[in-house]
This record gives C-alpha cells, sequence and structure tokens, in this order.
C-alpha cells in the first residue's frame, strides 16, 4: 500500500449545499491533498444517493419509475426476458472506453462530478484524486422487483446492479484517471449494517462478500484504489477479509465496535491496509468538538487497540482521516465546520 496517505484527510462525499460552486470551495479549501467531487441530493431528486447511479438501468427499461413507489425492477413486464437478455448481451461483451461510458451518470444526475471534473484539480496540492459510488446491498435494498421484494436477496436480479455497479466503476475511474493523479474510489455501502440484525435475517455474509468482490476488482483493474464506507457498528472482519486498500470506520460514535475485530485489524494492516478513521462527527456534536479534543480521543484509541494486540507502527502510519459520514443532513456552516476540523487534524497529526 502507498504510504503516502499518512495522515492525509479527505471525505465521504455528500455536502448540503443545493449549489455546486460553494460545495468545491469548501471542498478544496479543506481538503487540498485529496479533494472528492460533491454528492448533492439537496439539487434534485436525480442525485439522490441511489437514484444518482439507477440511469443505465431506467435507459435499459430494467428499472422504471412509477408515482407513489421507488424505482423498481419491472419483473413483471412482459417482455422482461428480452430486456433481460439484451442487457447481458451488452455487458458481457469487451470492456471498451465506449461500453463503460453508456454506464456512466447523465450530467443532470451528478453536477458535482462534472463540475469537479473542470474544476482547478491541477493544484499543486493535490495528490489524489477521490470519486464514490453507492453500495450493491443499499442499492439491492432500496430497488425492489414488481412484488416490493428487495432486490438483493433475488440472485438475479443482484447479479444485473452488481454488473451494472462494476462498469460504472471502471467508467469512474477512468474518467478521473485522465487527470493523471492517482485515483481513489470508495464504495459507499451503509446497507451493510443490516447483517446481523433480526429484521434482515436473509442478508448473507457471503452474499455481502461476493457482491463487493466484483467492484474491488473492477476498481484495482482500472490502477485505482478502492475504500469502503459502512455507517454504524458493522461486522468489520467482513471488510478486512476482503482486498480493500482502504477501511472507513465512524470511530467517532461506534469506536467500540472495532474492539470486536481487532485481530483481523492488525492482520488487514500487515497486508498494507489502511484504516481511514472517522473521527470528525457528522452531527450536531461537531459544533462542540476541537481538533485537540479529537486528537486525544485518537490517542486514547491507539492506546487501546495496542493493548489488544495491533501493532502500534502500522496503526499509527497507515491511516486517513473523514469525518463519521456524510455532512448531506448538517447545515451548510456545520459542514464546513466538518471539514475545517479534517484539515485541523490532519495537518496537526504531521507535524
Amino acid at each position: 500500500m502507498d504510504n503516502g496517505f499518512w495522515g492525509l484527510a479527505t471525505a465521504i462525499g455528500s455536502l448540503p449545499h443545493k449549489d455546486v460552486k460553494p460545495a468545491l470551495d469548501i471542498i478544496f479549501r479543506h481538503l487540498p491533498e485529496i479533494p472528492h467531487w460533491p454528492q448533492l441530493s439537496a439539487a434534485g431528486e436525480e442525485e439522490g444517493f441511489v437514484r444518482q447511479y439507477l440511469q443505465p438501468l431506467l435507459d435499459r427499461q430494467l428499472v422504471v419509475e412509477a408515482p407513489s413507489r421507488e424505482p423498481y425492477f419491472a419483473t413483471n413486464a412482459a417482455d422482461w426476458l428480452e430486456r433481460l437478455t439484451a442487457f447481458y448481451s451488452e455487458v458481457l461483451a469487451e470492456i471498451t472506453p465506449d461500453a463503460t461510458a453508456r454506464f456512466g451518470f447523465p450530467e443532470a444526475a451528478a453536477t458535482g462530478f462534472y463540475s469537479f471534473l473542470s474544476h482547478h484539480i491541477h493544484q499543486p496540492s493535490v495528490r489524489y484524486l477521490k470519486g464514490q459510488l453507492v453500495g450493491p446491498v443499499t442499492m439491492g435494498f432500496q430497488v425492489t422487483d414488481d412484488n416490493f421484494q428487495p432486490a438483493f436477496y433475488q440472485d438475479e436480479l443482484r447479479d444485473v446492479l452488481v454488473r451494472t455497479l462494476a462498469l460504472q466503476a471502471r467508467w469512474q475511474a477512468r474518467i478521473l484517471k485522465r487527470h493523471g493523479l492517482p485515483v481513489i474510489l470508495f464504495i459507499d455501502d451503509p446497507g451493510i449494517y443490516g447483517y446481523g440484525q433480526s429484521t434482515f435475517v436473509g442478508l448473507s455474509r457471503g452474499a455481502i462478500q461476493e457482491s463487493l468482490k466484483p467492484l474491488i476488482d473492477a476498481v484495482h483493474d482500472e490502477g485505482a484504489f478502492v475504500g469502503v464506507h459502512a455507517c454504524a457498528g458493522v461486522d468489520w472482519s467482513l471488510l478486512f477479509e476482503l482486498p480493500f486498500d482502504i477501511v472507513n470506520v465512524d470511530v467517532y460514535h461506534y469506536f467500540t465496535s472495532l474492539l470486536l475485530y481487532a485481530s483481523e485489524f492488525d492482520q488487514f494492516l500487515s497486508r498494507g491496509g489502511v484504516l481511514a478513521w472517522g473521527l470528525v462527527p457528522t452531527s450536531q456534536q461537531v459544533e462542540q468538538e476541537t481538533s485537540q479534543n479529537l486528537l486525544a480521543r485518537l490517542q486514547e484509541y491507539f492506546s487501546v487497540l495496542m493493548k489488544k494486540g495491533v501493532d502500534p507502527a502500522r496503526m499509527r502510519k497507515q491511516l486517513l482521516f473523514t469525518p463519521s459520514c456524510g455532512t448531506g443532513t448538517l447545515s451548510e456552516l456545520q459542514a464546513e465546520k466538518v471539514y475545517d476540523l479534517l484539515q485541523q487534524i490532519s495537518k496537526q497529526y504531521r507535524r
């Protein structure tokens, strides 16, 4: 793993802004080394966290929209098999630039992405470019079949989602790499939190890992780093076992969840993995925090994990800083406070 990540800061993706310019100003001012494109769900329905990535399936009429319900797979359509056959004929063909481009999101669904590309990316401070992609578990639970059953529980529909997201990951990595900088692509999959919950009894470890692996492979094939963001206190061993370069943990709210998997965390670090410490809260609590307080927390976390057998040198070196989650639910002033704290933490940690 590239040790150049040491102590740098980036963010998850979402911001509360409706206009892209102030969002980009905050990103490039406070995250000058790993800027990310802003996901602006407040800018319109098409830019919603899941909806943003659905256009390829809507274009091919595999997924349809209807009043009073979320987009869904048209599995009861008379020509469903024909639509499905056409999809597989396309995705099983050679993965050319033109083929991946057909799976990218349109400008109307991602003004933040396209504005980011035309921003002043080639500033001397920029060392990596970060993008993000919705994860298959999250998408597979929000998008259902005709009968309101989650797509993730159905092998055929889950496969369609995974293949679509893998092509989108390739496309995004290729577009970002055109700027001549290393690329990091995060898979944002808060739906993983359902694993082990009584209300998600059908959500298996194997299905989650099998759905993530093709996305990891696609990003690696494109020569980019791949990270994962999962909300709350998930079974971190599930993610540490996969070949992610970066695993993001909300340590501000769920640090104790990491203690259960200290051995797996240490093994992840020994393979060169990087932990992205979600140290800055994306809640009202951000208004009471300071960089000194948060760095003191971090030192306490290091001490506890070291006692659990985690290699201290690797742990202190193989790390990034992020917010605990996206800032899309905050006010614009609170979001800027989050980004300002990130910048302060990063600078002070590297002194």
